[in-house]
Parts: C-alpha cells; structure tokens; sequence
C-alpha cells in the first residue's frame, strides 16, 4: 500500500514521503489517525498545496517536545514502595506508577510513551526515558525508597 506521510511516524518517514506499508498498518492506523494518506494523483496534489502548512506544524510540534523535555530536565521524582529486606522491592516500579507520578507533577506522559531499559525492583537511583516526541525524548531519575514500618 502506498501512503503520503502527513507527519513523522518513528521508523517510517518524514512529513511528504511516499511509503509503501502493508494494508493493515495504513488502512487500520496510519489514516485513521491522520498520519498519512493514500498516495494518488489527487492526493498528492492536495499534498504539494499543503505541504507548508504540514511541515510548519511539525516544527511546532518538534519546538513545544523539546521545551516539554528541558522542562522536565530538572524533575525530581521520588516514590516509597515496601521491600523485603530493605532493598529488594515485592513487586517492581511500573511504566503505569511512572506515568501517574507525571500526570501528578502536571505533565501529561501516556503509559507507553515510557520507556525502560531494566525493571525497576530495587532501591536507589534509576533512569528512565520519556518519549514526547518521535525526535525528543526527555531523560529522568527517580528515587526508589523503602517504606519506614
């Protein structure tokens, strides 16, 4: 299936690439989501008129991502879970728990636009990631404590 691209999708192209996906992904993601566009005649003409106005978009979108990400540049984030001898947690730190605890601090982060390299089931420092943008993504530390019983 061949698409115009009407904004960057990670992994596949920039704004006004022709790409060639397969049915399922255009039909059923990438048009819904107005993320691209069957590559015809009409289509590309209707393109080549907007292609300014696309491409302006994406730059504000790119700035607003990489002023999100210096702002978060200087967030601390702490969170108490129990352990069972004081360093080992019961369970882990999830993307969900991490998600909640930006959308606590005014920040609005989906679930799966965390990113983590390792499981996060002891206490201390850990980094993890956060995607705001397929070009941005925002590095964080949280500090994982035990709970005081």
């Amino acid at each position: 299936m061949q698409l115009i691209l009407l904004e960057r999708v990670e992994g596949l192209g920039n704004v006004g690439d022709e790409v060639t996906v397969r049915p399922g992904y255009g039909r059923n993601y990438l048009i819904p989501n107005g993320k691209a566009s069957l590559a015809t005649a009409g289509n590309r003409s209707i393109f080549e008129r907007r292609r300014a106005q696309l491409e302006k978009k994406q730059e504000e979108v790119f700035t607003a991502a990489k002023a999100e990400a210096d702002k978060m540049a200087g967030l601390s984030l702490e969170i108490v879970r129990a352990t069972s001898d004081g360093t080992h947690l019961y369970g882990s730190v999830s993307t969900h728990d991490l998600a909640e605890l930006l959308v606590e601090n005014g920040y609005a982060v989906e679930r799966r636009n965390i990113l983590l390299d390792d499981q996060i089931k002891a206490v201390g420092d850990h980094q993890f990631r956060v995607r705001l943008h397929p070009d941005v993504t925002a590095e964080l530390t949280i500090k994982v404590t035990s709970e005081q019983l």
